[in-house]
């Protein structure tokens, strides 16, 4: 079906031939225009929406401890273990004292002191569970680009080093101070005391790390703690009856030796059958929707596999606008599950393979924005991408190579933020297409 837009000039009305022409929906540049032109409103296009798995996003140097878990009703069981190293840079008890000072401290305490950096998703008002573990193996990537990713791990002590139960506040709250193993922090403090740790490597031999994990079956939250979180060694010195009190901290400070494993069980879910990047799990077999989310590396994936009729529907013609409107399935999304305010959008090939950022006619980047977000009943709530210079290059493709778009949340790999959006058949919340082309 097209619905013709005729554009009707009285004889009053003067055109400059080196204006531009606003129709009221676009501005048409004035070589298009002539009183024979119309312009058609094509919305039947057919649209293909599909999820996508991303390979492994490299999550080492975001400069964000992400730990947690939380059941999602769409997304399965999403869970977050960080993994730092920790460094000091001074190989004493304490920098203002001499060594020969050492043999009056005594231990104290030890604790890991975690400072929120405001992020978190999911329920906060539940009861989250920390663990620390003791790393085992030093901090090597198993790739060769450096990096760590939302898929690495390492191996661990399986006992625990100290436990938190707690109600994250990450928005008024500072910080939280796990307390740990005092047999280890007695060990801790006996090597500096001892001066069995002179230098930098001497204390990764000896301490290779941290992981922070949550039990899998306390669902709560993911909540993000910043790089300032330091190892505290607290201990003192006796002194005519009086102590006097000394911390020694251990902080973060390789950002590459630091990265968040982020995965989902997605089992009983739509997506439960989502393999690796290279194939495309299409809207019809998970409800007509798609997905996206953070972390966990789910991208939404829409082409226009008919695109290329259009160029047969007039001798002369160009797309010279076109806006797709996407809608976020009703009931995805809430205060707890809020939605994003954009959504980034990359051009890709058939494989899922990324060939550039979609951009705008007149170069800059384009992303899908959040309209109406406020919208009391949630009718008119989209994320809307105009896209008319991308169409029109692929509607004049000489190749059989079709280019797809794929949707991410800007931030990809220390969030776990997730939107569901309905393809063009999905009851409540389709997804449409709205191509202007201009006849001359």
């Amino acid at each position: 079906m097209y619905k013709f837009l005729f554009l009707i000039f009285s004889g009053l009305l003067i055109i400059s031939c080196d204006s531009d022409i606003d129709t009221g929906e676009f501005t048409v540049g004035s070589d298009y225009l002539a009183l024979k032109n119309k312009v058609l409103l094509i919305d039947t296009l057919t649209i293909d929406v599909s999820t996508v798995k991303l390979d492994s996003l490299i999550t080492s140097s975001e400069s964000r401890i992400l730990v947690g878990n939380y059941d999602d009703p769409l997304f399965g069981k999403v869970k977050s273990d960080s993994y730092f190293q920790v460094a000091t840079d001074y190989f004493n008890l304490y920098s203002q004292n001499s060594d020969t000072d050492a043999t009056g401290y005594v231990f104290d305490s030890i604790a890991m002191i975690m400072r929120y950096d405001n992020y978190y998703y999911a329920d906060t008002t539940k009861v989250q569970t920390l663990n620390i573990h003791r790393v085992l193996k030093n901090f090597k990537p198993t790739v060769n680009d450096n990096s760590f990713y939302n898929s690495s791990s390492l191996s661990y002590d399986e006992i625990s080093l100290g436990t938190i139960a707690y109600r994250p506040k990450p928005k008024g709250g500072d910080s939280i101070n796990i307390r740990l193993d005092n047999e280890f922090g007695k060990e801790l403090f006996n090597k500096f005391k001892n001066n069995q740790i002179e230098n930098a490597t001497d204390f990764t031999d000896y301490l290779k790390g941290f992981v922070i994990r949550s039990p899998s079956n306390a669902s709560s939250s993911v909540v993000g703690f910043n790089l300032s979180s330091v190892l505290r060694l607290y201990y003192s010195k006796g002194i005519g009856g009086t102590d006097d009190n000394y911390t020694k901290d251990f902080t973060i400070l390789d950002l590459s030796k630091q990265f968040n494993a982020v995965s989902s069980d997605r089992g009983g879910t739509l997506i439960e059958n989502l393999l690796l990047s290279k194939t495309s799990l299409s809207s019809v077999s998970t409800g007509n929707k798609s997905f996206i989310q953070s972390g966990t590396g789910i991208a939404c994936r829409v082409d226009f596999p008919n695109i290329k009729q259009l160029q047969y529907l007039t001798e002369k013609g160009a797309i010279v606008d076109a806006k797709l409107i996407m809608r976020p399935v009703k009931n995805s999304f809430s205060d707890m599950f809020p939605l994003p305010e954009k959504l980034s959008v990359y051009v890709v090939d058939k494989l899922n393979r990324y060939k550039t950022s979609l951009t705008n006619a007149d170069g800059t980047t384009a992303v899908a924005t959040l309209t109406n977000a406020n919208d009391e009943f949630d009718e008119n709530v989209t994320y809307e991408l105009s896209l008319g210079a991308f169409l029109q290059k692929e509607m004049l493709k000489e190749s059989d190579s079709e280019s797809g778009l794929l949707f991410t949340l800007p931030t990809l790999s220390k969030i776990v933020d997730r939107v569901v959006l309905g393809d063009q058949t999905e009851k409540e919340s389709k997804m449409k297409l709205q191509i202007y082309y201009i006849t001359y």
